[in-house]
């Protein structure tokens, strides 16, 4: 990085860290009033359907990103961020069509969307136009690449992979549950899943563990008697079960009330609210799930987020609202380096990040523009987090 992008990234990082220790996110101040030409930064989340939870949390973590740089005084000398949001309803083809509205509304980056379909319908959009997008949670190993495998100029995210994600969740049931048996359950609707599961499976067998079942269910599944039958007579140690919030809530409940006790381990899908509400807290023990983000850090920087995030939404933060947040401020800050709202810039900024602090960790952006950064493993023991830690 060259001298003078170092001295804009200490700048905003200053900025950042006295916003989160000193001033109150819901009140502007007549010294901090911005000036000059909005900077305007587009986001394409999922705010209905199915994945709603998600791009809800994700939009209220921009929200707060904003609030706090245009507290300070916005970006470039004074000039405010301006949010251009639309709805993609969860769908594929909707998704397109916003990608082309923030087009044609002059945004200069784009945050979103959550899903990995969605993301992907995005992107030649935002290729052809020049757009860089940074992605909170799209975690497909092939999400960066071309069909001719090379890297997209545009496309970034703050998230890790499903293969590591997956290898990452084999390594923690090996090593530190020392399971040597292992039932698979893989959503055969979601690539999501099923990229997680075969991740998981290689490098669990290469660390000397036996997958003894493995059998599919179907995302929007809502009886899971079938397969927990099954699995009595069976000799095992673990499940791992990487699905979203709403089928792995399910599970979980079910398995606990038929007296299945081994440990469940699953993956960033967990992490919502609404995975506790569907189990309740006797069911959510002895569960396990790889994430991005802790709120029982100590960091101060991690506990001023929450505490600002709180005070703005009356609520705790969680993961999605952390990488949200992360995706934002990864923009920001690249915006300063680069001097300029030039998209170009502003990618070419995006590409040279070496030591980005967000809330979901320190990291650099690598060649395939992915963040170098490891996971946490989250434990919940009677319903609450027991304990969280990173693991490589």
């Amino acid at each position: 990085m060259r001298r003078k992008q170092t001295h804009i990234f200490i700048k905003i990082g200053v900025i950042f860290a006295l916003l989160c220790t000193l001033f109150p996110l819901n009140v502007r101040s007549a010294a901090s009033e911005e000036t000059g030409e909005p900077i305007k930064i587009g986001a394409n989340y999922e705010l209905s359907g199915s994945a709603a939870s998600y791009g809800q949390q994700m939009l209220e973590g921009l929200e707060l990103a904003v609030a706090q740089v245009n507290h300070a005084g916005g970006l470039l000398g004074g000039r405010p961020i301006k949010i251009i949001s639309y709805d993609n309803k969860s769908d594929i083809t909707e998704s397109a069509s916003v990608a082309q509205r923030l087009v044609s509304q002059g945004v200069v980056g784009v945050v979103g969307p959550a899903l990995t379909g969605t993301t992907q319908a995005q992107l030649p959009i935002l290729e052809q136009a020049g757009i860089p997008s940074v992605s909170p949670s799209a975690t497909d190993d092939a999400m960066p690449f071309d069909k001719n495998g090379n890297v997209l100029k545009y496309f970034f995210r703050v998230c890790f992979s499903n293969s590591y994600q997956g290898q990452i969740g084999a390594r923690f049931v090996a090593n530190e549950l020392g399971a040597k048996r292992a039932v698979v359950l893989t959503d055969q609707a979601a690539d999501y899943s099923q990229g997680l599961v075969d991740a998981f499976s290689e490098e669990f067998q290469q660390l000397g563990g036996e997958i003894v079942f493995d059998t599919a269910f179907q995302s929007g599944d809502t009886d899971y008697s079938a397969i927990l039958t099954s699995l009595f007579g069976i000799d095992y140690d673990v499940i791992y079960l990487p699905a979203y919030y709403n089928e792995a809530g399910l599970f979980i409940k079910q398995a606990r009330e038929l007296g299945i006790t081994q440990p469940i381990v699953g993956t960033d899908g967990y992490s919502s609210p609404v995975l506790l509400e569907l189990t309740g807290p006797a069911a959510a023990n002895d569960i396990y799930y790889t994430d991005h983000f802790s709120p029982e850090s100590d960091d101060p920087a991690i506990q001023s987020f929450l505490s600002d995030y709180q005070i703005r939404f009356d609520k705790p933060a969680g993961t999605w609202q952390a990488l949200g947040y992360d995706a934002a401020r990864l923009i920001f800050d690249a915006i300063e380096r680069a001097g300029s709202d030039d998209p170009a810039k502003i990618t070419e900024a995006l590409a040279a990040t070496t030591d980005f602090r967000g809330v979901t960790g320190t990291f650099a952006i690598d060649a395939n523009h992915n963040p170098v950064k490891p996971a946490i493993m989250i434990e919940l023991q009677q319903g609450t987090i027991h304990s969280a830690k990173f693991v490589k």
